[in-house]
């Protein structure tokens, strides 16, 4: 497929703009236009090249990243906000040229990086994408796509939506949304500032219909009071994801938003995004699927095989295993639907009893002055481990030890409770993901 072709002739006879942000409006002709007539000199670049592009939502971003596409290229999308870590990026990845502030340099790769599976792209003669994992378990991973295969999703027609683009440019969410946006004539609200006064302004101001969000920034609207002061009559679906969202927001958030439609959404970066139905709009049970998607629950830890996998990570070994991938997220089932309760990785074990830190932070974020909590173990002589947790107030607000410390004995069995609450900042990445 010839990116830039069909999305012209999708979006033929438009006139409204296709993106609004901070520096304007933007119809889709101009950003073609500024994709056949840009100044920017590709012609040293080759097909299979690995190009590394700093930017974000905006025309000349999207403009020379399509461009690059329909040149058989392997894009690695990166921001400004972690420009501290590019040089690593860049190495993992195979970067052989990176576009930053409208200037094109060569890079060269570093000694011994494997591009096997870029060959194999490169075989194939189709463009590629390289998205980076968020780094919780260790550094980040390369994880290289098969863009032919990452646009399968977009091949039929949906309704058109006026999306605000919460998630970030180096985002696999990010990049689907202004996809589907694009593929199906829908309008893409780039935000002034990812602040809750900001986007609820952006979201008003614009008649935003659909709002993509992280539960620590749905948490963070929900304290700054935003969706009490502000109006949002063309809201009509917030969906969720990336981390796991605890019960109490969810309610608090459809009793906020009564006619608004809460969605879970449930990717990974190695697999794609999937199909994802929530069993109702305050229920955190959702039935996984799609075409070419099968699951397996296996000691309780969830196992997708998707057709349109990664085609492996550019500096790890593959973590398939006859094409199944381990997700690492502990599920409970119903049937056909089927809930996160926590990361394997995360379970504690105290006096020999195996406890989830979700479970303690849930109860923590039912206290209404809590925005955020982390719970993790502490090495402990006699029991292994005991548990402390720490929860940052909201804006405004102030926390009580012993109050704090109450509240966990009345919603917590006792070998459950923190041995101690800490007050402070939980920290939360660029992506606005807690970490």
């Amino acid at each position: 497929m010839r990116i830039l072709e069909e999305l012209v002739a999708r979006n033929a006879g438009r006139r409204e703009p296709f993106l609004i942000g901070p520096s304007g409006t933007l119809t889709f002709d101009e950003v073609a236009s500024a994709a056949v007539t840009s100044r920017l000199d590709t012609s040293a670049i080759s097909a299979g090249d690995v190009v590394a592009i700093v930017g974000d939502f905006d025309g000349p971003t999207i403009a020379t990243m399509l461009r690059l596409l329909d040149m058989g290229v392997i894009l690695m999308p990166l921001t400004q906000g972690t420009r501290a870590d590019h040089d690593y990026f860049m190495d993992a990845g195979g970067s052989n040229w990176v576009i930053s502030d409208g200037e094109l340099r060569r890079r060269e790769r570093v000694a011994g990086f494997d591009d096997c599976l870029i060959e194999a792209l490169r075989e194939r003669g189709h463009p590629g994408i390289v998205f980076f994992s968020s780094g919780t378990t260790g550094r980040p991973k390369a994880i290289l796509h098969d863009f032919t295969k990452f646009l399968a999703r977009y091949a039929v027609r949906r309704a058109p939506q006026r999306a605000l683009n919460f998630l970030l440019f180096d985002h696999a969410g990010g990049i689907n949304t202004m996809l589907h946006t694009l593929f199906n004539g829908g309008v893409v609200v780039v935000p002034t500032e990812r602040t809750p006064e900001s986007i609820a302004a952006d979201m008003a101001a614009h008649g935003v219909e659909l709002l993509p969000a992280t539960p620590t920034f749905l948490r963070m609207m929900l304290l700054a009071g935003v969706f009490e002061t502000t109006d949002f009559p063309a809201l009509s679906i917030v969906t969720y994801g990336t981390e796991r969202m605890d019960q109490g927001t969810l309610d608090r958030l459809c009793a906020t938003l009564p006619s608004v439609d809460f969605r879970q959404t449930y990717g990974l970066s190695e697999l794609g995004v999937f199909k994802v139905r929530s069993r109702a709009r305050d229920s955190l049970w959702m039935q996984i699927g799609g075409e070419g998607i099968e699951t397996r629950v296996e000691r309780d830890v969830l196992h997708i095989r998707s057709e349109n996998r990664m085609l492996g990570y550019l500096n790890a070994p593959s973590p398939f295993v006859d094409g199944w991938y381990d997700t690492g997220d502990i599920v409970e089932t119903d049937g056909e639907f089927l809930t996160v309760v926590g990361r394997e990785k995360e379970i504690l074990n105290v006096g020999g009893l195996k406890i989830l830190p979700g479970e303690i932070e849930r109860v923590a974020l039912l206290h209404p002055c809590v925005l955020r909590a982390k719970a993790y173990g502490v090495a402990n002589p006699i029991t292994g481990q005991h548990i402390e947790v720490i929860c940052e107030p909201g804006h405004g607000s102030t926390l009580d030890r012993r109050e704090m410390m109450l509240h966990f004995r009345t919603h917590l069995q006792k070998q459950l409770c923190p041995h101690r609450v800490i007050f402070g900042e939980v920290a939360v990445s660029h992506r606005f993901k807690q970490k």
